[in-house]
């Protein structure tokens, strides 16, 4: 499934030899083409792949020039392109006041994936990449690096127009050192944070444990039942859709006894989860591994191994493992040897 483009324009913000940071718009928006559909289905791509990203909605209670400029667009009272231009001014003033440096090509793409609405915003820099010609000579070139995404907001165009009180519409991925990328961008945007996403990744794996421990299923059906809600994450990652809890309970065992599901479950806790989130896939590796560093020790098996060649004995706090990865067994031998 191919993205459908409605706009697509991509401006440059820009170091000169003075050190000034420019922006250079284009002077108009792209004409819709293959190219421009693989390039809008790759930053979706890469948009959706990305973990630790916010979720929230647009603040009401004061004046948001940023969403007031987007229901223009989309009423068709202002041009998409003078749209685009007026939002990178804007951040490059911002990037001025807050003495920051970003460099790259700004993307503003509008477009419909699975009949939902989108736009999304990203700048992206570049890597060089080096060809051998016919002639045998070297040639050197710039491409632009997904996977280095500086700054990247998404907006649900479908789901503010329909649902807008659900707060849910907006995405966005976190900086560096955590801060929101780019913290002053999201304010211009009139972004508020509603939903802490990574923290509720964090719960469901521990609340799918929880609920898996007080089952009557042996260790090798836990894990099945694991590895099933593993790919339905990563299902979930791939279309850029949101998890949910009612759909999770169908991966999991209904409780003999009680007929309690994993829905019932999660209403009880403390804090349950909400109905649906966006799913992180770093959080995907804690459902297939044991993992955990400190005092200079760092350990990661997979699940299985627990009870079979790798024990633990709660009482004296020792892992007891069988079988020594042969790479690691010859340096414990030659270690040994040099003592």
């Amino acid at each position: 499934m191919s993205a459908l483009i409605h706009q697509f324009v991509v401006h440059r913000l820009n170091l000169s030899d003075d050190g000034k940071l420019h922006f250079i718009p284009r002077s108009s928006c792209f004409e819709a083409s293959k190219e421009i559909e693989t390039l809008a289905q790759q930053l979706h791509t890469t948009f959706n792949s990305k973990p630790g990203k916010g979720v929230g909605g647009f603040v009401e209670e004061t004046e948001n020039p940023f969403a007031d400029d987007l229901s223009q667009v989309l009423q068709s009272e202002m041009d998409f392109h003078a749209f685009s231009v007026k939002s990178g001014e804007f951040l490059l003033q911002t990037l001025a006041k807050e003495e920051m440096v970003e460099t790259g090509f700004l993307i503003f793409s509008q477009y419909e994936y699975l009949a939902t609405q989108y736009l999304l915003i990203a700048l992206i820099d570049t890597k060089q990449h080096v060809a051998v010609n016919k002639q045998m000579d070297l040639d050197y070139s710039d491409h632009l690096d997904f996977s280095k995404m500086q700054l990247a907001v998404r907006i649900d165009i479908t789901q503010w127009q329909v649902t807008p009180d659900q707060f849910r519409y907006i995405s966005f991925l976190k900086g560096r050192m955590g801060r929101k990328v780019s913290d002053f961008f999201m304010q211009y945007i009139g972004c508020e944070e509603k939903v802490d996403v990574k923290q509720q990744n964090k719960q469901l794996m521990q609340n799918v444990d929880d609920y898996l421990s007080q089952e009557q299923c042996d260790a090798y059906e836990k894990n099945q039942h694991r590895g099933s809600v593993a790919s339905y994450f990563k299902e979930k990652v791939v279309e850029g859709e949101d998890v949910t809890v009612q759909e999770i309970a169908q991966f999991l065992p209904k409780n003999e006894d009680s007929g309690q599901s994993f829905t019932v479950f999660n209403d009880q806790q403390e804090v349950p989860l909400e109905e649906s989130f966006q799913p992180d896939r770093a959080a995907i590796k804690s459902l297939a591994k044991f993992s955990g560093a400190g005092g200079g020790v760092t350990i990661n098996f997979d699940r299985p191994l627990l009870g079979e060649r790798i024990l633990y004995d709660p009482h004296t706090d020792t892992l007891t493992i069988r079988g020594i990865p042969p790479n690691l067994k010859d340096q414990l031998l030659r270690a040994t040897k040099g003592s």
